[in-house]
């Protein structure tokens, strides 16, 4: 895809990955419209880039289709949704159940309300575009937060179902698994395991973005290593599964 002319939509734009991705794809020629629950914070980035603001709770389906629709009936069609808000939620299986709900909400059907509303559109006009915004632990895993590892396997592997179910009626799919990028889910842990190989800024995000999607490739990764803990992961996964163990064992303090 070439972002030039195109009409992008944006959650969780106010900050962090969104707001990166809203500044480099304006860049590109892009008509970003920027949605987040925080409004304020949408139409500031909207300013500074001359685009659209929109509230969005992810949490809800109501929102996320009002959103959809606002866009494609008073703005544009909608050539690329970036599925990107998303929360953190450290522990494991005693969280309460309210906070595993929230998260799931959040980092999981919120990808499945924005397919259910807007891939019909897309298919019936010949295709789009859907980014996801995982995380290197929907791949990896997450020591110390069972609900964040948990929720974003399940967004990697619904953007694979995606992409593999309307990949031949013209829709794209990408998902975006990034380790620590320097963001408000990162402020407090930049210590933890997720920045082991750095914590990365949400330009270089973006950059990685742009050349991942003029490629139209499935899998985005800004930290290369992921690819590398891949592959020993597939190549034998009890050994993996011993590393992941002392890894645990090295972060449990600062998880």
């Amino acid at each position: 895809m070439v972002l030039i002319g195109k009409t992008v939509v944006i959650t969780g734009a106010a900050n962090g990955i969104g707001k990166g991705l809203a500044k480099r794809f304006s860049e590109e020629g892009a008509h970003v419209v920027c949605a987040d629950i925080d409004l304020a914070g949408a139409q500031a980035v909207a300013a500074q880039i001359g685009g659209d603001a929109l509230s969005c709770d992810v949490s809800k389906e109501s929102d996320i289709r009002n959103l959809i629709e606002t866009v494609e009936d008073t703005i544009a069609p909608i050539d690329l949704f970036c599925a990107n808000a998303g929360i953190l939620t450290l522990g494991g299986f005693e969280v309460p159940d309210a906070e595993w709900d929230r998260i799931w909400q959040i980092n999981v059907m919120s990808h499945v309300w924005t397919a259910r509303h807007l891939v019909p559109r897309m298919v019936a006009r010949g295709g789009g575009y859907l980014m996801i915004t995982a995380s290197a632990a929907g791949l990896l895993n997450q020591p110390g937060a069972a609900p964040y590892g948990v929720t974003k396997h399940a967004a990697v592997g619904f953007a694979e179902w995606v992409a593999m179910t309307y990949g031949d009626k013209g829709l794209r799919v990408s998902v975006l698994c990034p380790q620590a990028v320097r963001s408000e889910m990162i402020r407090g842990h930049e210590d933890s395991v997720a920045a082991i190989d750095g914590i990365i800024e949400p330009d270089e995000v973006a950059q990685a973005c742009v050349e991942a999607l003029a490629d139209e490739r499935f899998l985005i990764l800004p930290h290369p290593q992921v690819l590398d803990y891949m592959r020993l992961k597939t190549e034998d996964y009890d050994r993996w599964l011993g590393g992941m163990m002392k890894l645990n064992q090295r972060f449990a303090d600062s998880s």
